[in-house]
């Protein structure tokens, strides 16, 4: 990586950065998110979910340690209000303090193959982590909106990469967002997120029995799937049909050429032979179903 001016980049604005600090935060910290934070070094980060008794989606959060009793807590979609009041909930005795400052903080992306290392030595401070928006190599940049102001020189105009293509890149990855594909009525494992965004080997956490269980069963009734279509886009969600029975619901899309691509929440048992599905009752077959991730 030679500078940043060659680097495809994308602005975006966290909906939530909480810094976590305290003697506790760890211990605390760990007793909430489902994935293992014991072995989580200043300077790595782990994605996760914060989970209700019933094992649903409240959230997800990347999860970084900048210091030894300080960490952030920083999620694309997930808002802050939600993961602060769920996690101060289950303050009792602990030594932790919880600071929104998610109005004062901004992201970046950039796209490039380089190591974190290469990448942070282009940039004023902040926090550097692997984000999840494609399946290619790509870090997320979380620093004060001074900071940004300072490297915008830095940036070539004609590299930034707009919402639409970063929703594109998402849904081609099969990706799914929080809470949009994947919310509080949803467990992780229709989402593909037990995969990456769940330890079942760390100890206790809200909705550990249920993921257990889950995983004991091997399987769900319902799957987030990607989808493409010859139709116009519509507006989202989109329920969608074969025959008379709604058998899901289209939760995002990106327009093509040839209609849209986009990802759905879809109840296995109902899907038929040809995978093919209408947005309307008895409509025609105009929407596709295609491999999970």
């Amino acid at each position: 990586m030679e500078d940043l001016q060659h680097t495809p980049y994308h602005f975006w604005q966290p909906a939530a950065c909480l810094r976590v600090t305290g003697e506790d935060a760890l211990t605390f910290l760990q007793g909430q998110v489902t994935n293992n934070l014991a072995e989580l070094i200043v300077d790595h980060t782990v994605y996760g979910l914060l989970l209700n008794q019933k094992g649903k989606v409240l959230a997800d959060c990347f999860v970084g340690r900048v210091g030894q009793e300080e960490f952030l807590v920083v999620s694309y979609h997930s808002k802050a209000e939600d993961i602060r009041e769920r996690l101060e909930a289950y303050i009792i005795a602990d030594d932790v303090t919880i600071t929104d400052e998610t109005d004062q903080s901004r992201g970046v992306t950039f796209f490039t193959e380089a190591d974190h290392w290469e990448v942070i030595s282009h940039l004023p401070g902040g926090y550097l982590f692997p984000g999840r928006r494609t399946s290619g190599s790509h870090w997320e940049w979380i620093a004060p909106e001074v900071q940004l102001e300072e490297i915008s020189p830095s940036l070539h105009q004609d590299l930034q990469l707009t919402n639409e293509e970063m929703e594109r890149r998402r849904i081609a990855a099969k990706i799914p967002a929080i809470p949009q594909d994947i919310g509080l009525g949803e467990l992780p494992n229709e989402g593909g997120l037990d995969r990456d965004a769940i330890s079942y080997t760390k100890g206790c956490y809200l909705g550990q029995e249920v993921m257990a269980r889950l995983k004991a069963m091997g399987q769900v009734r319902r799957q987030l799937l990607p989808l493409n279509a010859t139709a116009p886009l519509p507006t989202l969600p989109a329920p969608l049909f074969a025959g008379e029975k709604q058998v899901g619901e289209l939760r995002s899309a990106v327009a093509t050429p040839e209609g849209f691509d986009g990802l759905a929440l879809i109840t296995l048992m109902h899907v038929p032979a040809d995978r093919k599905l209408a947005l309307t009752v008895s409509g025609p077959s105009v929407v596709t179903l295609q491999n999970p991730a």
